[in-house]
């Protein structure tokens, strides 16, 4: 799609929800009018209107913090965008990772993700509560750690050449677990992983490229 098929408001504006591309956290909620969307897709980098000061403003200019667009796309109305960024820094002016800080509503129920695991993992291996499972993971040490990534890797196989999806999804899910409990044993954190992944995609999709041309 174009520029001239997106709707901006009366105003010349239309709504950008930035987006951390590597976890989808929200980040924040800014403006563009079409000034400020076409230098964004030049440079690379957010830049939105500031309603407040009635001026351009490119994020990270006087603070550093820049947003490195990796991809933008608009709703199905097409007056309102999502941009998904990778952040130098802070997206908020007040230093927090996000402009969404004031909470409204919480249900008690935390979202599982990596991050929390590996964060849940850490704290075992510092307070060694008693009792733990993991406390005796790293108790053990890496021997004992890499003993029992060996041993799920082949349930997973074994349930996999069964062809028992239930039974491959749960030791999978072992399988994950005590890979973590190896990183944090050796201080490979989460973010490592990603962007070892996240490099053997950007080479991938480069080859396929070539082979196009």
């Amino acid at each position: 799609m174009n520029i001239s098929d997106l709707k901006f408001d009366a105003n010349g504006l239309i709504p950008a929800i930035v987006v951390d591309a590597e976890t989808d956290k929200v980040l924040t909620l800014a403006y563009m009018n079409e000034k400020s969307l076409k230098i964004s897709l030049e440079k690379g980098l957010t830049c939105f209107w500031s309603r407040s000061r009635q001026e351009l403003w490119l994020k990270g200019e006087t603070s550093g913090n820049y947003q490195h667009i990796q991809s933008i796309t608009a709703d199905c109305d097409n007056d309102a965008l999502v941009v998904k960024v990778k952040k130098d820094g802070p997206a908020c002016h007040t230093g927090t990772d996000s402009c969404f800080t004031h909470e409204l509503y919480n249900n008690g129920e935390e979202p599982f993700s990596m991050e929390g695991l590996y964060a849940l993992l850490q704290g075992r291996k510092e307070t060694l509560p008693e009792g733990s499972y993991t406390t005796y993971l790293f108790q053990k040490g890496l021997d004992k750690i890499l003993k029992k990534v060996g041993e799920e890797s082949t349930e997973v196989i074994i349930a996999g050449k069964a062809e028992d999806k239930k039974e491959t999804i749960y030791e999978i899910a072992d399988l994950a677990y005590h890979v973590m409990v190896l990183m944090v044993e050796m201080g490979i954190s989460v973010e490592d992983i990603r962007k070892e992944l996240a490099g053997r995609h950007v080479i991938d999709h480069k080859v396929k490229q070539e082979k196009m041309v």
